[in-house]
């Protein structure tokens, strides 16, 4: 007698847990900071300690995983396209090997000063809001149950302003920069400790 698979009910509509976004910064969240200078391959970068074994965990958690960042080496020219394409490939192929399933990469490499091809501005550009809005829209995330994680106050200002929760990293330094108003829901040491905040639900957003 063949037994029969037990049937997988979704859930009531308004019962289950709306999909969120953790959007990681590049770097300063998810790599140190280098000076500007952009690392030949993943195998080379400097990754914050155990931010790869919290976003793992993240994804385990049904989290959809977003890595960000503007990338202003490439659009004033001081890294090509072919350099970055390769090191973002490696990237990606790093991660997928510790097992984190980025839902998707955005990186503008456009900037209003930057050099030909790259001088327009870009609604991915950091501090607006496009990849935000683009993953809601694309990947049906809930936005006001998303988190982003960064120490650039560029990067802060986008998530605040589309209503996304802020972890700021320390090294954002003044969060007024450029007249560019912040208030973060949580502050941290270290990119680790926000990840294990965020993911251990210890985390309180301001009431909006």
């Amino acid at each position: 007698m063949q037994r029969r698979r037990p049937q997988i009910l979704a859930p009531l509509p308004g019962t289950g847990s709306p999909p969120r976004g953790l959007f990681v910064s590049r770097f300063g969240a998810l790599l140190e900071r280098t000076g500007g200078a952009l690392p030949r391959h993943a195998d080379e970068a400097p990754f914050q300690p155990r931010v790869i074994e919290l976003l793992f965990r993240a994804g385990q958690a049904g989290w959809n995983i977003y890595v960000v960042g503007n990338e202003d080496a490439v659009a004033r020219g001081r890294t090509s396209d072919a350099a970055w394409e390769r090191f973002d490939e490696s990237l990606q192929a790093h991660l997928r090997a510790q097992g984190v399933c980025v839902t998707r990469h955005y990186a503008c490499l456009d900037h209003p000063q930057g050099k030909p091809p790259h001088d327009k501005d870009s609604v991915f550009l950091f501090p607006n809001t496009g990849c935000l809005y683009h993953a809601a829209q694309e990947d049906g995330i809930e936005l006001r149950e998303s988190w982003l994680l960064s120490d650039d106050v560029l990067e802060l200002a986008a998530a605040w302003r589309a209503g996304v929760r802020v972890a700021a990293v320390e090294a954002a330094g003044s969060r007024c920069e450029r007249d560019i108003e912040v208030e973060p829901d949580l502050v941290v040491r270290t990119a680790f400790a926000g990840l294990g905040e965020i993911l251990a639900g210890t985390a309180v957003s301001r009431l909006r």
